[in-house]
């Protein structure tokens, strides 16, 4: 006869790559896992694992078995955090997608606090700039900036996020700082190459407006984009919340051309039809207020231009 914890056990062992690991993850000894490994082939007559001393695969029946007893694991998983949760505890496997740069410098950060308040929660965090399928790839939730315009899923705001037209000293002292969106379109660019279009978006009277201008780099990554713009390779446009602290030290120069950039999100996106868990609406409600509205890392930069027009003021008081 099958038993759950048996099921469970097996794709905990397939998921980590070892009895050894396996047995951590569980919080069980390697002789338990083991034995419940031995127990799901003898009830199922059939061989799901090839042990060696260095290595631990899948047979054919155990990859065709892995499938559906991940879904029932899954299944088990959420059926215990929903009982816990109607407990008040948040607990239970959660697994998120977001961007690398974005995860790193406030994402991570914001989330530290709410998972040491919920030690029961087990997050996975996968940080990839490639556009998850969030639906298919077996994610509760992904975090992206940006526009969400696949129909299967459900968007929640999590923060606005102001861009920035940028580029170093040396690029403008050596090309011309632009002033109009014509004088745009002669300079360098710097593209994140995940919008799969090399351009940069503004804000019209009567809509979008687009400017292309000539491509230095694609690239599909905020910190090698950020870090490019600082070598002076040409003018990006960068999310505030990577490029403030660059325009503050002066590394970076902000350039207005007369239009404000288009103004984008930081989402957090479900698939839809299937139920947010507590634990996923408290991790939402718990960013929200960690970024803010407006967001800290847009605060700090509204503040440094109130700081910058009030100074000759300040001098003049003196």
């Amino acid at each position: 006869m099958l038993k759950i914890d048996g099921i469970v056990t097996f794709v905990t062992v397939a998921e980590a790559g070892s009895i050894s690991e396996a047995a951590r993850r569980l919080r069980l000894s390697k002789s338990v896992v083991s034995e419940r490994l031995s127990e799901m082939e003898k009830a199922l007559g059939a061989t799901l694992l090839h042990r060696t001393t260095r290595r631990l695969t899948l047979t054919e029946d155990g990859a065709a078995f892995l499938q559906r007893a991940t879904r029932i694991a899954q299944e088990v998983r959420e059926a215990a955090a929903d009982l816990a949760e109607r407990r008040g505890t948040l607990m239970g496997p959660l697994r998120i997608a977001a961007p690398v740069t974005f995860g790193r410098l406030h994402l991570g950060p914001a989330l530290y606090p709410f998972l040491a308040e919920h030690p029961e929660i087990e997050l996975t965090l996968d940080l990839d700039d490639r556009r998850v399928d969030a639906a298919s790839d077996g994610y509760d939730a992904i975090i992206r900036h940006g526009l969400i315009a696949d129909s299967r899923l459900v968007a929640w705001k999590l923060a606005r996020s102001r861009r920035l037209l940028v580029a170093s000293p040396d690029y403008l002292s050596r090309c011309g700082k632009p002033a109009s969106l014509s004088d745009l379109e002669d300079h360098r660019g710097i593209f994140y190459t995940n919008r799969g279009v090399a351009d940069w978006r503004f804000e019209g009277p009567e809509g979008a407006v687009v400017i292309r201008g000539k491509l230095a780099l694609g690239v599909n990554n905020g910190d090698v984009l950020h870090d490019a713009a600082i070598a002076g390779l040409g003018v990006a446009l960068l999310p505030a919340f990577i490029a403030g602290p660059s325009v503050r030290e002066g590394r970076l120069v902000e350039i207005d051309v007369g239009y404000r950039p288009e103004p984008e999100f930081i989402f957090m996106a479900h698939p839809e039809g299937r139920n947010p868990s507590a634990k996923l609406r408290a991790m939402a409600d718990h960013l929200k207020k960690a970024f803010g509205d407006p967001p800290y890392w847009e605060r700090e930069q509204f503040q440094q231009k109130c700081e910058a027009v009030l100074r000759p003021e300040l001098r003049e008081n003196k």
